[in-house]
């Protein structure tokens, strides 16, 4: 995602809590490395362990890296969001990432991020299956990073232009929860 894009985000009103179970941490920093990203970001989260996970959701989930959890973790964002903003008229947004990626030794299933988008009017969740193979942890989390920005720009009224590096075979299927 290009600075441009993270500057336009910046410029919106709309204020966020990212949650992020590891992959889609990029976002974070690429958040972070734009100036004025205090005029978006309230707060981001990393609950990695299982602990540390369970203790924001308030249980533990059936699944980590599941379409349930990152709507789970994208509503806890916003709940957080709405008592970190300054006053109620300022837009917030909660927004989640869980991801299973390229790792140091093989994985069994599928690689694949689940995105959680939750605003005042609904929760959103895009899941996207990557092509097993076809890029490295970094190329993975480039990708998860990008979709994240992505949905953080449509979750501050932005409408971007412009595809993510995604193969043939790799489509993201956005449900409403």
């Amino acid at each position: 995602m290009n600075k441009a894009t993270i500057a336009q985000i910046h410029d919106t009103p709309t204020m966020a809590v990212i949650v992020v179970t590891g992959g889609g941490a990029q976002a974070v920093a690429d958040i972070l490395a734009v100036p004025g990203a205090s005029r978006t970001l309230l707060e981001a989260l990393v609950p990695y362990s299982e602990k540390s996970l369970t203790e924001f959701l308030g249980s533990p989930p059936m699944q980590v890296v599941s379409a349930e959890t990152a709507a789970a973790l994208a509503q806890a964002a916003y709940r957080r969001a709405t008592t970190l903003r300054e006053n109620n008229t300022v837009p917030v947004i909660g927004l989640a990432c869980t991801a299973t990626l390229v790792t140091d030794r093989p994985k069994k299933g599928d690689h694949r991020a689940h995105i959680g988008l939750c605003t005042a009017e609904q929760t959103r969740v895009y899941s996207l299956t990557l092509q097993k193979g076809a890029r490295d942890r970094q190329g993975e989390e480039r990708l998860v990073s990008d979709l994240l920005l992505r949905i953080c720009a449509e979750g501050c009224g932005l409408s971007l232009v412009g595809l993510l590096s995604l193969l043939p075979e790799e489509h993201v299927i956005v449900e409403k929860r």
